[in-house]
């Protein structure tokens, strides 16, 4: 009976393949589409946030201005002129910050490790121009900043390689 049973099925083995074939490249589908609703959404978050940080920077951007033009006009005292370079070097920090977050924007969440590099020199510079009488900690930056420089050549260097390459192909 039980042949007979199976004889009479609407369902042939090809058929139950095909559909059960069908159901999961369509269910892989689904989830490609759900994964790219989710990775716009979580682009969408972060230029959101990102957007904020860019005020954020603005806004202290604007207070080291105010305390620039607060310092300039008097300088009275070395303390001041002390005051004046810290805030002029932070002011600089802040620029290349605000032109990185733009960039990466731009670039499609994507940020050049060279932007990184040269926050990191002129952080080192600031802290620099502020380390005042330590002649270990001044050599110990400007090692620090040498290093970064000869990081930048190199990534140049490769950068020129890799497009030599790619020219002779």
């Amino acid at each position: 009976m039980k042949e007979r049973f199976l004889s009479f099925s609407c369902f042939s083995p090809v058929l139950v393949e095909n559909f059960s074939y069908n159901e999961r490249k369509r269910g892989r589908q689904s989830l490609g589409n759900k994964y790219n609703v989710f990775e716009k959404l979580v682009s969408s978050v972060i230029d959101v946030l990102l957007g904020l940080l860019i005020i954020v920077v603005l806004v202290v951007m604007g207070e080291a201005i105010f305390t620039i033009i607060t310092h300039v006009i008097p300088l009275a005292t070395m303390e001041e002129l002390s005051v004046l370079i810290e805030e002029v070097a932070t002011l600089f920090i802040l620029l290349e910050i605000i032109l990185m977050l733009l960039r990466y924007v731009k670039e499609g969440h994507h940020i050049p490790v060279r932007y990184l590099i040269l926050i990191s020199i002129t952080a080192i510079l600031r802290e620099l121009l502020l380390a005042q009488g330590d002649g270990v900690e001044s050599l110990f930056l400007s090692i620090a900043i040498l290093v970064l420089v000869l990081v930048l050549v190199l990534l140049e260097k490769i950068k020129a390689f890799h497009k030599s390459g790619e020219e002779e192909l």
